[in-house]
């Protein structure tokens, strides 16, 4: 297992299953005293600066859902972003030396400009965001960072920009190497991929209520029309949700969908009945953690502490190996 471990997410709103079963669960996974978890909220605002999330608020339901999804403080270091300002000054350093090409041939950048049309994102924050997040990774010198394919050009372009760093001056930051995560992407309630933006989640925070409301909504195979029809589950969200969560009886789902000889609304029945039970230790080990906010502010400060006890180091070296500073 590799040595340090650095990822993190952005407090946009609360997280939800596809979190759960990607990012978390693969973190949960390499837990130890090497491994940094941050609450991203620098980068909340390259894309939220306008739309008044309430960032600040949403930073400790991030981390009562880090807790409540495994998470230990006790065993790894959660931190807050902007309770380390090394992360900013090294972005500016970075951005001194990364040349413009790199950034505008990111290949997310036009697609998150296409999917949030009424965003203003032409802005030099969201233009230099691989800056911030490359800063994030170096500063902590990761070894691995936990990410799913659609994140390996952001990984690439740190690994970049820390060779081209290393030889301007001297070497100062590693190349971290990345560790996918094995779920596939995960469907939302309307077959998109689930995200915050797109606002088709399951939550972590969702009540059992809500959470069979939302399972009852959810679209299934698009081409099905009738109960008579036979059915694709492998274009279907719901049955997605069956092969993670409904193993034993997953193929025979897929069978009975296939001759029409199970309806969309008894196949999602079937699919909450086990969903809820799933989600059910979380959702009440957030109500728990909900309850002791003055706790959870004090271990993202202490968290925030241990971090920048180590990017402040990292981040003197590079300073002086760039000749900035005395």
């Amino acid at each position: 297992m590799p040595k340090r471990i650095l990822s993190g997410m952005r407090p946009t709103a609360n997280l939800h299953i596809g979190n759960l079963l990607g990012a978390l669960g693969n973190w949960k996974k390499l837990e130890g005293k090497e491994s940094f978890f941050m609450i991203a909220d620098w980068h909340a605002l390259t894309t939220e600066y306008a739309s008044h999330v309430p960032i600040k608020a949403n930073v400790i339901e991030v981390v009562i859902d880090y807790m409540a999804a495994g998470l230990d403080p006790g065993k790894s270091t959660i931190f807050l972003q902007s309770l380390v300002p090394e992360h900013a000054e090294l972005t500016l350093l970075l951005s001194m030396i990364t040349p413009l090409s790199w950034l505008e041939r990111n290949p997310t950048y036009k697609d998150q400009i296409r999917e949030q049309k009424g965003k203003e994102l032409t802005t030099h924050g969201f233009l230099g965001y691989p800056v911030l997040q490359a800063a994030d990774i170096l500063l902590y010198k990761a070894d691995a960072v936990p990410v799913g394919e659609d994140q390996l050009p952001h990984l690439e372009l740190a690994r970049e920009i820390a060779r081209r760093f290393n030889h301007l001056y001297r070497p100062v930051f590693k190349e971290a190497e990345a560790i996918l995560t094995q779920t596939p992407k995960v469907p939302g309630t309307d077959g998109r991929k689930m995200s915050k933006s797109y606002h088709n989640t399951i939550d972590l925070s969702d009540s059992p209520e809500e959470v069979d409301k939302k399972v009852m909504q959810m679209v299934t195979d698009p081409a099905r029309k009738k109960r008579e029809d036979q059915g694709h589950p492998e274009v279907c969200p719901v049955y997605f949700f069956h092969t993670i969560i409904n193993q034993d009886n997953h193929e025979t789902v897929a069978r009975e969908c296939r001759g029409a000889d199970r309806g969309c609304v008894e196949c999602k029945k079937e699919m909450a009945s086990h969903l809820l039970p799933f989600l059910k230790p979380i959702y009440e080990r957030r109500r728990e953690l909900s309850a002791r906010r003055e706790k959870i502010l004090e271990i993202l400060i202490e968290g925030s502490q241990k971090a920048k006890a180590v990017a402040a180091d990292t981040l003197a070296e590079a300073k002086d190996a760039a000749g900035i500073g005395i």
